[in-house]
């Protein structure tokens, strides 16, 4: 029987998502020692972000390109890794005035497994092409993959007849020469390393993934003219801090009484609109 260096090393060979723990005994851990350990373990994923960062770009730069002439992103997942893209495509829109179909998040088992855990839902390797085609895809379209291990059957099958069918394909993931990078144009790998919890991706690489989320969809938002300067010009005004956020930004750009610069908000409907319309007529 294979001693306890062993089983680690045979583990570490298949997937370093689901390798044990650099940490023993957890539960012996005092609070101030596991949210020490736990902060540790964190501070090591910039540095795997930031290692992969020639490959965001390669696959940002092509995404840019497509959503110019009207493409869209599709996001693949399933547990914690769909949830994080149904959460980043969900915030753009309020962010960035966008439509809630220029990025796509789709988790394997439905809408359901954003709560809740939905059986072998992420076993079917032919469901996410088929939940794509109802979206009438087109070369145009981009599909990211996203997860931690990279052998997610619904998100690999997916990605691979989306490539077989014309469409930019790319992946996020934190395991080295996984099948699901195998199968896409432009694979984006965050080597995190073993999870504080032996396997619970919820952790490093859930915050790695969140990490590149955020920096392709902001840049790529940026290069689509949805911001001005470092401000979301374009935001929803879907509430009261929102307003005044969006009434300062035209106070600090044409110097007008906070009273009319919400005015001339309200009736434009975001803070760009606003400024180009001042800015043309002279008038609110």
């Amino acid at each position: 029987m294979n001693d306890k260096s062993d089983i680690r090393n045979n583990i570490k060979q298949i997937s370093i998502t689901e390798s044990p723990s650099e940490y023993e005994n957890l539960e012996q851990m005092s609070i101030k020692e596991l949210l020490s350990n736990i902060n540790n373990e964190d501070a090591k994923v910039h540095v795997a972000v930031n290692q992969a960062l020639n490959q965001i770009e390669s696959l940002v730069e092509r995404i840019v390109k497509r959503m110019k002439k009207g493409g869209r992103v599709f996001y693949l997942g399933a547990g914690t890794s769909g949830r994080l893209g149904v959460l980043d495509a969900s915030e753009l829109p309020p962010t960035f005035g966008v439509p809630d179909n220029m990025v796509i998040g789709l988790i394997a088992g439905g809408d359901v497994a954003l709560r809740k855990a939905v059986e072998a839902a992420e076993d079917d390797p032919n469901k996410a092409w088929i939940e794509l085609q109802e979206y009438n895809i087109s070369e145009l379209d981009t599909v990211i993959g996203i997860a931690a291990s990279g052998t997610t059957p619904y998100v690999i099958g997916g990605i691979q007849q989306a490539r077989e069918n014309g469409l930019l394909t790319g992946c996020i993931t934190c395991n080295p020469n996984s099948r699901m990078a195998e199968v896409s144009e432009f694979p984006i790998e965050a080597i995190v390393g073993p999870e504080f919890v032996t396997g619970s991706t919820r952790l490093k690489a859930g915050t790695a993934q969140k990490m590149i989320l955020n920096m392709m969809t902001t840049t790529i938002m940026i290069k689509l003219g949805r911001v001005k300067g470092n401000k979301m010009v374009n935001m929803q005004l879907t509430n009261k801090k929102l307003i005044e956020r969006g009434s300062r930004m035209i106070m600090d750009e044409l110097g007008l009484a906070h009273d009319k610069a919400k005015r001339l908000l309200l009736l434009h409907g975001s803070a760009k609109k606003a400024i180009e319309a001042f800015k043309e007529n002279g008038i609110s």
